[in-house]
């Protein structure tokens, strides 16, 4: 399997990442959290959810409010570390929600592969023409390919928050995806690991 983003700068992010959940409490989102479930690419910038209270503690870090993108960043040297909050951030689902769609992923506090995958749709969809949305994508086929998600757990999900046409774009997403190697896969494999999404996700109504 090629590495999307270069080996220097995923350790040095992973590092970073290990240091901040060792002083904060945060939930794990993003390309980070789907390495977790799914071993196959690995991230670059981190994105986490925090609390007000977190927020707090967090003021040491210079940290910076974007206003425009609803969320709170800190950078380290190329590292990017984007910080959405409780009742102020715009998520795909109300992010005040998100706590109640937790697991623990190899002593990480995270978002459930399922709900993992509906933020990714909105992120991939609001940047797809970008390098970062081809990482979206890689993301999304990672979490259905190797996750273990549940896509009927997905589909309640998408239909409680009205995201139901995010089932369409997935199917279209899946279905004109070609690039099995950076996946490492065969065409074979492949071929047959989209029909089964495919099928699986035209049963929902």
């Amino acid at each position: 399997m090629k590495e999307y983003w270069n080996s220097l700068l995923t350790e040095k992010s992973w590092l970073i990442l290990q240091g901040l959940a060792k002083e904060y409490d945060f939930i794990l989102i993003g390309g980070w959290a789907v390495f977790l479930f799914t071993k196959a690419q690995k991230s670059k910038d981190i994105d986490i959810i925090v609390s007000i209270k977190e927020l707090e503690k967090l003021k040491k870090e210079n940290l910076n409010k974007n206003d425009n993108l609803k969320k709170y960043e800190i950078k380290r040297e190329e590292i990017d570390i984007d910080i959405y909050l409780e009742y102020f951030s715009k998520l795909a689902i109300p992010v005040e929600d998100i706590k109640n769609y937790t697991t623990f992923a190899e002593g990480f506090k995270v978002i459930i592969p399922e709900l993992l995958l509906i933020l990714k749709q909105k992120a991939f969809l609001d940047r797809k023409n970008s390098i970062k949305g081809e990482k979206d994508k890689l993301d999304i086929l990672s979490l259905i390919f190797f996750s273990g998600l549940e896509l009927k757990k997905y589909w309640e999900i998408v239909k409680k928050y009205n995201l139901t046409s995010y089932t369409d774009e997935l199917k279209n997403l899946i279905k004109d995806f070609k690039d099995y190697d950076s996946l490492g896969m065969t065409p074979k494999e492949l071929k047959k690991t989209k029909e089964n999404a495919i099928s699986a996700l035209k049963s929902f109504k």
